[in-house]
Formats: structure tokens, sequence, C-alpha cells
């Protein structure tokens, strides 16, 4: 009956700290549930902010930028795959981070949605927005939001 819950596991990488250890959670659920994997990246377009009220959005994506995100799939997926997942699949697009995301959950449903929390203070979640928790908001599925790890007597 375990399997029934977590069938698919798709986890979102950018290759940073916190999407590391995103992908290390489903890595493990995924190994423990017997579930295919989906890792997916997004090389970002990012809205440039002037002095109007509209904001400038590039029309691409630089190319190494495109090529950098699909090395980290790569990676991702043969980290995975040592990690005796035997299903996984990767994926790479690019665009708006969270569109990106959001499209592929409804075209490609999921039993859960894993991605890293970067933790951002408030005054930037404001300015910049949050993955997270515009994906925690609108994904069609349950979203594992992974923070770092915390070392007991730390701080």
């Amino acid at each position: 009956m375990a399997d029934a819950w977590f069938r698919r596991i798709t986890v979102a990488v950018d290759g940073s700290a916190n999407s590391d250890t995103a992908l290390e959670c489903a890595i493990d659920l995924a190994h423990r549930y017997g579930s295919d994997l989906v890792i997916l990246s997004v090389a970002p377009i990012v809205p440039v902010y002037i002095s109007t009220a509209e904001p400038y959005v590039p029309q691409g994506v630089p190319p190494s930028e495109i090529g950098h995100y699909r090395e980290i799939v790569e990676a991702s997926v043969k980290k995975a795959e040592a990690g005796g997942v035997s299903s996984v699949t990767g994926v790479s697009y690019e665009g708006v981070v969270v569109d990106e995301i959001l499209a592929h959950l409804q075209q490609h449903p999921t039993d859960l949605f894993v991605l890293g929390s970067r933790g951002l203070s408030t005054a930037k979640r404001l300015l910049l927005g949050s993955v997270s928790s515009a994906v925690v908001n609108h994904a069609p599925c349950p979203v594992l939001v992974v923070r770092p790890k915390v070392t007991p007597g730390a701080g």
C-alpha cells in the first residue's frame, strides 16, 4: 500500500546547496518507495526591473545558461541512479521558473513535488518573489519544501 502514495516524484534542481539537499531527499524517498523520479531544471529568464511599472523581460536564455542547467540535470540523474533509483528521467526547460514548473506539473502529473527553499529574507522575497511559495500555492499536487538540515547545538 505504501507505494500507492508516491509512484512518481518530481524534484527541481538548480545547482544550489538547497536544491542539492532537495535532490538527496527526493532520491531517498524514491528509493524507499520504489518511485519513478523526474529531475527538472529551468534555465531562468530573469525579469529586469527598471523605473517603469512593467519589467523588461529578455526574449531568451543565453545558450551557455541552457547548457549549464542541462549539465545539472545530467549530474543529478547520475546521482539518483547511483543512489539506487531504478527509474530516473531528466528534463530541462527555459523560461520563467515558476511558470515552467507549474506547466510541467500540469502536463506530467506527479504524486509529490520536491524543491529546496532558498531562504530569502522577507525583503528579498517581497521584491523577487519566492519560487517555493508560488509552487506551494499553485501546484496541482502535494509539495515538499526541503530546508537545509540544522545541526543541534550549532549556531
